[in-house]
């Protein structure tokens, strides 16, 4: 098939729904062909957090000629290219991806609208797959379609983050708040920048949660609520994760639904970004 088709095919294998229910728009969507000609025939497909030019040196060396990546391709809302012919950069990612005849789809928007469940409802694929790889299915506390909510076995910061780090894999964690504080109830709250950091803290306060793990977080608002919390006695903490160290899981398992998508066997290899974050400690 050709990957155009391909690309329909998944598109169709998702709910495509948007938060407010209407269908996806495909004017404003980001789900676009971020590069390449999407006419030729598909000879293998890399799912990725992000296209970097490490994952599609990768992708070249597998045989595939489809990435499809979470994020965008060129540093910016939008994936706009003009104001980068003469980055240098840009220039050498580009001869890259000719080099491979590589096409590069962005599954954003669609991903997150639902993949389908046995039971005929829908789940965000993004985060079913963080619960997939992570093995948390018998610990959900909330609904399946939206699977951010855990009551785990009773651990500690530390061992979680352990946890996370043995299973993501990731080089390290931000914490916010003690290591030794008990942890039961999480939360993967998303991005707390600003936008909607009141409702969070209210739900934490609210459902008395343990801890949030975020994708992205700023050093006021909640984090500073946190830190007080854990002053007055009542310990919470926040495990800045990292905004594709969260979401890369869900890449991963679409490796396990992409044949019922695509409706053949195609072949279909998950390579990870990796986590970009190095860490120095006294």
């Amino acid at each position: 098939m050709k990957i155009s088709e391909a690309i329909a095919k998944i598109k169709a294998y998702h709910k495509g729904t948007g938060f407010n229910g209407e269908p996806i728009n495909e004017e404003k969507t980001r789900d676009k062909v971020l590069f390449g000609s999407p006419d030729q025939e598909l000879k293998g497909i890399v799912t990725t957090c992000y296209a970097s030019v490490e994952v599609i040196q990768k992708a070249i060396d597998v045989g595939a000629n489809l990435i499809i990546s979470h994020e965008a391709l060129f540093w910016n809302h939008g994936d706009h290219t003009d104001w980068l012919q003469d980055n240098k950069t840009f220039q050498e990612k580009v001869k890259l991806l000719e080099s491979g005849n590589i096409v590069v789809w962005r599954d954003h928007d669609y991903i997150h609208s639902g993949i389908p469940l046995p039971d005929g409802t829908w789940t965000d694929g993004i985060f079913y797959g963080w619960m997939k790889v992570l093995g948390w299915e018998n610990y959900l506390s909330c609904e399946v379609g939206q699977p951010l909510k855990y009551t785990l076995p009773e651990t500690t910061v530390r061992g979680l983050g352990k946890e996370l780090m043995g299973k993501l894999p990731l080089g390290g964690i931000k914490v916010i708040g003690e290591l030794d504080s008990p942890v039961k109830k999480v939360w993967i709250a998303g991005h707390i920048d600003g936008r909607q950091d009141n409702e969070i803290l209210k739900t934490i306060e609210k459902e008395d949660i343990d801890t949030v793990i975020t994708l992205e977080c700023t050093d006021y608002t909640v984090a500073e609520y946190i830190r007080d919390s854990t002053m007055v006695g009542r310990p919470k903490t926040i495990l800045a994760v990292g905004h594709f160290n969260s979401e890369e899981p869900g890449m991963e398992y679409m490796v396990r639904y992409l044949p019922d998508a695509l409706g053949e066997k195609v072949p279909c290899t998950f390579i990870p970004c990796t986590d970009m974050y190095n860490f120095l400690n006294k």
